[in-house]
């Protein structure tokens, strides 16, 4: 069987681990040359194939390589860029057909989250609907852990292990205080309240901040939460509040109001701002003093903290993924499976890509509880093994060591340039 060669793309957001995926993919793919010829990299995902701006990740070192598994952010540049139906833009699906022609593409492996899978499942059908072979995985990558199909997606163990930790160190610090009586911590998730929900971590009793996490999932409920807070300031002396970034009310509409007017490639309202219209209303109504923040960016690059348990699940999919494509396994994306909680067990697993593509996992209400401002128990035993484990990078000088690529670029062989329009 002769050789062909490998594509490799991140899309969308970028995490702590996703090169530690990247790692995965590329050191499993090296070790069958037998049956891979060249890997590729996409400069800034599916745009990279489209504008025929590929990496040949040959020029790299085994040892540069090997550091992509503790370095943060894409190594190969990401986007957000979304491939229309097949149908609405037909030139996107043959341009793709000519790169993939022009550079002996026969595997395609996209690291990415729900939209980014919808995008991996269209570049799947390519084969059946144009002529051309090419064998299409999908990789799992998001913080805000809403992919379906998997029991947690890679990325978000270590924001959940971020947001936590961060909540509790800052819990410490409100409290040294005397005049400060309310903390409010930003943290991201338009839909999906997993993250909020991780900074319930931070404390286990009562008493222990957070007091309040607000998430997506629950319309927020002012009355409600100026009641708390005062409870809380009254009791506890202060009141540490976690929010979604998409918290809404009861109407529908987002209360973080930064984003208003912006949207992504994907149609998404970007979002970020609902941590200081809290702030401003708890402080009209009870005169507290506060402080917020918005940890935005930080909470997803921080690899310095990173969970073990989600640096070793980034790597597996990555690997598994390279197995599956060689299995001949098509229009698939590979998965955690959860075989236990005590002790934490798992495995990796795969799930066709149509069953996941625009698709959106959701905070079960069981996971908060009845007030709607805390987690319950279960969804305790959910989130705290994804944050076990330290693994954190080597460091010099006194700062974390991460590597950059030298990402050389393949030669074009198109003569004809494609422009994207993001």
């Amino acid at each position: 069987m002769p050789k062909r060669n490998l594509f490799y793309a991140q899309s969308g957001g970028v995490t702590a681990v996703i090169n530690a995926t990247a790692c995965g993919v590329i050191e499993t793919a090296r070790k069958h040359r037998n049956r891979i010829g060249k890997i590729f990299a996409g400069h800034q995902g599916i745009v990279g194939a489209l504008t025929e701006d590929i990496i040949d990740t040959g020029h790299e070192s085994p040892s540069a390589i090997a550091a992509l598994r503790h370095t943060p952010g894409g190594a190969f540049g990401s986007s957000r860029y979304k491939l229309r139906g097949l149908h609405e833009n037909e030139a996107e699906y043959e341009r793709l057909i000519r790169v993939f022609e022009a550079h002996d593409i026969g595997y395609f492996v996209y690291n990415g989250g729900n939209d980014s899978m919808d995008t991996a499942w269209k570049v799947s059908q390519i084969g059946e609907k144009m002529g051309y072979p090419i064998t299409c995985v999908g990789v799992p990558k998001t913080v805000d852990n809403d992919l379906v199909g998997t029991d947690n997606c890679p990325g978000f163990g270590s924001v959940a292990k971020y947001v936590a930790t961060s909540t509790r160190e800052a819990a410490i610090d409100v409290l040294s205080m005397k005049q400060t009586k309310v903390f409010i911590m930003e943290v991201m998730g338009r839909h999906a309240g997993w993250i909020a929900a991780s900074g319930g971590l931070a404390g286990i009793r009562k008493h222990e901040p957070p007091h309040a996490i607000l998430f997506p999932e629950i319309p927020l409920d002012e009355v409600a939460l100026i009641a708390r807070v005062k409870e809380c300031v009254k009791r506890y002396d202060n009141c540490v509040i976690v929010a979604s970034e998409g918290v809404r009310w009861p109407s529908g509409q987002f209360v973080g109001r930064a984003g208003v007017g912006r949207t992504d490639a994907f149609g998404h309202t970007q979002l970020g701002g609902v941590a200081p219209v809290l702030a401003n209303i708890i402080g009209h109504r009870t005169g507290f003093k506060y402080h917020y923040a918005v940890v935005d960016y930080l909470q997803r690059s921080a690899r310095h903290i990173a969970s073990k348990t989600d640096v070793d699940q980034a790597y597996a999919v990555g690997e598994k993924a390279v197995n599956l494509a060689l299995a001949g396994e098509h229009a698939v994306m590979a998965t955690i499976v959860r075989k236990s909680d005590k002790p934490y067990r798992w495995t990796v697993g795969t799930i066709e890509l149509r069953k996941v593509a625009n698709k959106e996992k959701k905070l079960p209400r069981r996971f908060v509880t009845r007030d709607g401002f805390h987690i319950t128990a279960a969804c305790r035993r959910y989130l705290s093994p994804l944050i076990q484990g330290e693994d954190p990078p080597p460091f010099r000088n006194g700062l974390p060591d991460y590597v950059t690529l030298k990402n050389v670029r393949v030669r074009r062989r198109l003569k004809k340039r494609f422009d994207v329009a993001e």
